[in-house]
């Protein structure tokens, strides 16, 4: 069925830029982080395709992300990393999922949880290193690794991971990435002393990875550079390759006089006689309200900028006196290739992140993949 919108994503690209940045990682294994829905590109098939690229590892933030991804059967070593009290551990241990602990009490509940799965749970602790934000640290941290190890002892966990996350990485020469590595050194070496003996330890995402081969240690997280958006665009696009391109068939055409007061709130009038197109897509798929007489698309060959309020299912566009017929192809975004606006350009404007652009486009919006099923 012909459908009046489509995210397409390029599973080709995805597998470029896993390779782009393990050239990046110099030797350091590869985590793929496919949360919230792998940055709106689909979680399975992204997931699919990193791994397809060389990625060793998959990372998400929900244990419910990991599980679709156990289900869908994909097996290769996952680490799932936002947890609450009351998770289901026990599937999670059954199912050999990774699990991250940042309290001694997340560790007692999954270390019970292994009791019952029948088996020791593989968890990974957090420090926080100045993020404050999830992890451990000071005296916490002590009593974490401690919690830890006696569980450990018990038979209950291991401990295969040891990670924090950096809160400026995308900010090179920023003060706090040289405190938060020699903190992370810190905390894993009195972890080491306690008597830890972690598979891998881990710090970097996408701008570390990129930027800061002093924060690789044995592991890497990228997340939005697996799909083609640069996490420090000051300082370049590394050779990564957007993998998401959003198009919507022009919903209606027609000629309207001067003096016309377009979308809701007459924020936009018309100076002229002039075409406009209806693009059915709105915010509620994803396209950002303040772009409202902002964001630019290309349609006809040419771009244009939104005229008036975007609306929750629509917003519409001045042509001037070019032609368009409903049901021609206006694309949002894309990698720039012929001349449409980038994620990354949505974002300048608005003054956000490339992330956000590509990981609201809601699910009203189906992800089509190149050589399967893409119109």
């Amino acid at each position: 069925m012909r459908v009046p919108a489509e995210a397409r994503v390029s599973l080709d690209a995805i597998g470029h830029n896993i390779g782009v940045l393990r050239e990046r990682a110099g030797g350091a294994e590869i985590m793929a982080m496919v949360k919230a829905e792998a940055y709106g590109h689909g979680l399975v098939e992204a997931a699919r395709a990193a791994l397809a690229g060389g990625a060793g590892w998959l990372g998400v933030a929900k244990l419910a992300e990991a599980l679709r991804l156990r289900d869908a059967g994909l097996g290769a070593r996952t680490l799932a990393c936002v947890l609450v009290p009351g998770e289901p551990f026990a599937d999670a241990v059954a199912r050999d999922i990774d699990l991250t602990a940042g309290s001694p009490g997340l560790v007692g509940e999954i270390a019970a949880a292994a009791g019952r799965a029948g088996r020791p749970a593989r968890i990974h602790l957090k420090a926080d290193t100045g993020m404050t934000r999830g992890g451990a640290a000071g005296e916490g941290w002590a009593a974490l690794v401690d919690a830890a190890l006696k569980a450990e002892a018990d038979g209950l966990v291991r401990v295969v991971g040891l990670m924090s996350h950096l809160a400026c990485a995308d900010e090179p020469g920023h003060p706090s990435i040289a405190r938060q590595v020699a903190a992370f050194t810190d905390m894993v070496a009195l972890a080491e002393r306690a008597g830890a003996r972690p598979e891998v330890r881990h710090l970097s995402n996408s701008a570390a990875t990129l930027t800061l081969p002093e924060a690789r240690f044995d592991l890497v997280r990228p997340g939005i550079a697996t799909y083609g958006l640069t996490p420090v665009p000051q300082v370049g696009t590394f050779g990564l390759r957007p993998a998401m391109t959003l198009v919507a068939d022009a919903a209606l055409v027609k000629r309207v006089p001067a003096g016309s007061g377009v979308s809701y709130g007459h924020t936009y009038v018309t100076d002229r006689e002039t075409n406009v197109a209806v693009v059915p897509v709105g915010y509620g798929d994803g396209v950002p309200r303040n772009g409202s007489n902002l964001l630019e698309v290309l349609a006809g060959g040419r771009r244009r900028t939104i005229a008036g309020r975007v609306c929750m299912d629509q917003f519409v566009i001045d042509l001037g006196d070019d032609g368009l017929a409903a049901g021609d192809e206006i694309v949002l975004f894309g990698p720039g290739d012929r001349g449409e606006p980038t994620a990354q350009e949505w974002a300048d404007a608005l003054g956000t992140i490339s992330y956000e652009i590509v990981t609201r486009i809601g699910s009203r919006v189906p992800r089509a993949y190149p050589g399967r099923g893409a119109r």
